[in-house]
């Protein structure tokens, strides 16, 4: 796993990402796919508002240990990810007790560094040499430069890579790709984002009704964004351009959980947030292959019994949903209203440049990273909108705020390149891989899949900024630290089939058909 995959990009996320880039997406033209509690405060009118973003909010951030490993042995995976799991718990314990004590902050310039920075690397680096001994214990090899990722320090909120209001729908400026090795930098730490000295005094306003966001920043009028779609590849010879459509519903029947079996298996509440799921309807953090194949579906078609799910949206509304005093939900700073899609269209396309062969059974794909605001947005692939924009506008670091009469969309693109032998990797991206986004052309050693693509469509309140607050704020669930920012969305897929189901979805794309 020596070449440098991850920094590949589906076409849409490579442009949406720069500032005036365009977004491209493989086989299916624009992303038609068929197819996330504290006090509230009002003002004396009653009406709902967010709190301003203070200039120097400030959050933990930690290097990603798990985007560093590149081979655990099958014997050490159960052992590792337990423990990657308990290195996002501490980051939250963290970050909780960072918010709840902003006045021993001011009071103590080292109060951040000694009662919360300092412990905190302790019990990294302990979980970290854990994760070594699960490795070398049934002979494998750790690499001993993850021991030097215990470190963690705060960040200011206009040091976060994502949410930052600037005027061309906070679109960053190199398309996201950052020169290191899998697009990781500084064990972690993206380079746009500096983090601050751990003896900074940090302040309270990170807006959001439950204090970590989202904030002013984090929204722009989406009629005020420039421009920044362009067409998809153009199709080979070889092109695969037909389409399977599978439809699964909208989670109608509030089927949540807090968990992530792919990332932190057999522990509960591995997320930090809420997932809708659609398709495979046993999904949680025990779920095994025997479980998912036994399982009931959603979905029209009973061959498909895959697993989608991704991050709830809610409107920071004030009302308290059935999460509010829980683990995952109010708990860990995601509050308000949950709200259903009022359409999940799930399509998968083919290749501009070749045919595609099935996806193996059971295979796992993540896309988008949930942690970008410490991450940076190497791995981002957000893409936010809103009906009727769609095919002009596509933003990965701010929330849209849709004119009247025009819903916001979520739109996904899944990696359609697989190494052609895993169903996974150790930090669950390098199996797969973004094909070029100007060829269509799947990196060496990789075969083209159907690549999966999703539509979600939401009736939503419409947010609007007033003398530096957000009225109506929507966000998706995340991580406590990362203060809900919009390129922290992401979406997770197991394939699980039946009666040769993913057979027949290659050959629809590759004789030309639009199946469902």
């Amino acid at each position: 796993m020596g070449r440098n995959i991850r920094k590949r990009r589906s076409p849409l996320t490579v442009k949406v990402i720069a500032a005036s880039a365009a977004v491209a997406l493989g086989g299916g033209g624009l992303l038609y796919a068929q197819m996330n509690a504290s006090a509230h405060e009002s003002n004396n009118s009653a009406q709902n508002y967010t709190k301003a973003a203070a200039a120097t909010v400030a959050t933990i951030s930690c290097p990603d240990v798990g985007q560093k490993l590149t081979s655990v042995p099958d014997k050490a995976k159960q052992g590792v990810a337990t423990e990657l799991a308990n290195l996002d718990k501490q980051i939250t314990e963290a970050y909780s007790r960072l918010a709840s004590t902003r006045q021993a902050q001011a009071n103590d310039a080292n109060f951040v560094q000694n009662a919360i920075v300092g412990p905190l690397k302790e019990k990294r680096a302990a979980t970290i040499d854990r994760i070594r001994i699960d490795i070398t214990r049934v002979g494998g090899q750790f690499n001993s430069a993850l021991s030097q990722l215990a470190a963690c320090t705060t960040q200011a909120a206009n040091q976060t890579t994502a949410g930052q209001g600037n005027n061309n729908g906070g679109q960053n400026n190199n398309g996201g790709q950052n020169n290191n090795n899998g697009g990781q930098n500084n064990g972690g730490q993206a380079s746009a984002a500096p983090s601050a000295s751990a003896s900074t005094p940090v302040d309270v306003g990170a807006g959001g009704q439950a204090g970590n966001g989202p904030s002013a920043a984090d929204f722009v009028d989406i009629t005020k964004v420039a421009a920044n779609v362009q067409g998809k590849p153009q199709n080979g010879a070889q092109a695969s351009t037909g389409t399977f459509t599978t439809r699964c519903g909208t989670n109608q029947n509030k089927n949540h959980n807090t968990d992530n079996v792919i990332v932190a298996p057999g522990v509960t509440n591995g997320a930090h947030h809420e997932h809708d799921y659609v398709g495979n309807q046993k999904v949680n953090a025990f779920s095994t292959n025997d479980s998912l194949l036994a399982a009931p579906s959603s979905c029209q078609n009973q061959s498909d019994l895959s697993a989608y799910y991704w991050p709830v949206v809610r409107e920071q509304n004030g009302q308290q949903e059935f999460d509010a005093n829980a683990l995952g939900g109010g708990k860990e700073g995601n509050v308000g209203k949950i709200i259903t899609p009022v359409k999940a269209q799930i399509k998968y396309v083919g290749s501009p440049a070749s045919k595609v062969v099935a996806m193996p059974q059971f295979l796992r794909i993540i896309t988008g990273d949930a942690k970008t605001t410490t991450n940076g947005l190497a791995n981002a692939n957000a893409h936010w909108s809103c009906t009727g924009f769609e095919n002009k506008v596509q933003l990965t670091q701010q929330y849209p705020i849709c004119p009247q009469g025009s819903q916001v969309v979520r739109t996904f693109a899944f990696q359609s390149c697989w190494d052609g032998v895993n169903i996974d990797s150790a930090n669950h991206r390098t199996h797969v891989a973004f094909a070029d986004p100007a060829s269509g052309v799947c990196p060496n050693g990789f075969k083209a899949i159907p690549q999966l693509t999703m539509r979600l469509v939401y009736n939503l309140a419409q947010p609007s900024i007033v003398n530096g607050q957000v009225k109506n704020a929507y966000a998706v669930d995340g991580f406590p630290e990362q203060l809900h920012k919009a390129a922290t969305d992401h979406d997770d897929f197991i394939s699980v089939t039946k009666n040769n189901l993913a057979a027949t979805i290659a050959n629809c794309i590759n004789t030309g058909k639009k199946c469902q």
